[in-house]
């Protein structure tokens, strides 16, 4: 399940405003690669969608069944906000919506 934790207004190039959800995944362990330590994350994403900011708000708690899944991409630059490193990235997230067949399959395994 993913769950919708905020609301972003952004301008698209014509300069007109549209509205997009955040959208947080499930709880995972990861290892760090720098102290061999695991550590609990989730992975999140935005979500473009059709909703008014206010009724995008009412949302918020919300969970929609799917995932948030880590995809390449052409490689990119990004600001890390805390520490201003520009550093590469060839991936993004997005939000993957379950098919009816997984959840026919986790409705019957809740049985």
């Amino acid at each position: 399940m993913a769950k919708i934790i905020g609301v972003k207004v952004s301008e698209n190039k014509e300069g007109k405003e549209f509205i997009s959800l955040k959208l947080q995944g499930d709880a995972e362990a990861v290892q760090s690669l720098q102290t061999g330590k695991f550590y609990i994350t989730s992975k999140s994403c935005y979500i473009s969608c059709t909703f008014t900011r206010a009724e995008a708000e009412g949302f918020i708690g919300s969970e929609l069944p799917g995932k948030v899944v880590r995809v390449n991409s052409d490689a990119y630059q990004y600001t890390i906000k805390e520490t201003g490193e520009v550093i590469s990235l060839s991936h993004r997230y997005e939000f993957i919506p379950e098919t009816k067949a997984e959840r026919r399959v986790r409705e019957n395994a809740a049985i």
